[in-house]
């Protein structure tokens, strides 16, 4: 028994890592690479922004080819200078003009000859009156009305009140324009209505009623 309990133990000491294992982990290290003293600091690159300036009508080429900037504030921006070199002096300074009003909106607007184009606030009348055909009817009639359809362009700073009133304002200061070219229009367009101003407006709501006229539900008890 005394030699089975030698020789375990004399194995066990043979089987220790405690030579062989270090308690201090090791860590891999690199060399420092060193820059010569008169070398200029390395700078990341940073890819380059292409900045299209509003203003400037350059071509940028890319990959080879050619991209031309059309976004919708450079085409809002050529037709405010298309507007502002067709109107020199601006709107006040022009013979041609009619001032129109209906409900909160006023329109200002100018004649010059031309081919019918109608710029209202710097943009294109279907854009700005969104499509509707309403509305684009209300500017045509005057024009239409006096075979003046494709005669003149149209160019209007409107401004107060909504697409349908400032639609309508629009009208009568075409037909009010209409009247400087000539006085022989006042006829055609007096027949058609188109020279009398729309004074109704919404009428004011009331204390103790839901809206203008609309009252609460009456119970007797």
């Amino acid at each position: 028994m005394a030699i089975s309990l030698s020789s375990l133990t004399s194995s066990f000491s043979s089987l220790s890592f405690s030579s062989q294992i270090s308690s201090k982990p090791r860590t891999l290290s690199l060399p420092r690479i060193r820059s010569p003293p008169n070398a200029a600091p390395l700078r990341r690159n940073r890819p380059s922004a292409i900045v299209a300036s509003s203003s400037s009508t350059a071509v940028a080429s890319v990959a080879g080819g050619t991209f031309a900037p059309t976004t919708a504030g450079l085409e809002g921006m050529s037709l405010e200078k298309y507007v502002k070199s067709r109107l020199p002096g601006g709107f006040a300074a022009q013979k041609i003009i009619g001032t129109g009003r209906r409900k909160c909106a006023i329109a200002r607007v100018v004649l010059q000859e031309g081919t019918g184009k109608v710029i209202i606030n710097y943009r294109d009348a279907k854009e700005y009156l969104q499509g509707n055909p309403l509305w684009l009817q209300y500017i045509r009639t005057p024009l239409v009305t006096l075979g003046y359809d494709s005669g003149y362009d149209v160019f209007v700073k409107a401004h107060g009140g909504g697409l349908s009133g400032q639609a309508q304002a629009i009208s009568l200061g075409i037909a009010r324009a209409l009247l400087k070219v000539s006085e022989n229009h006042r006829a055609p367009l007096r027949k058609e209505g188109l020279l009398t101003r729309d004074s109704r407006v919404v009428e004011r709501k009331k204390v103790g009623l839901k809206k203008a006229r609309k009252a609460p539900q009456y119970s007797k008890r």
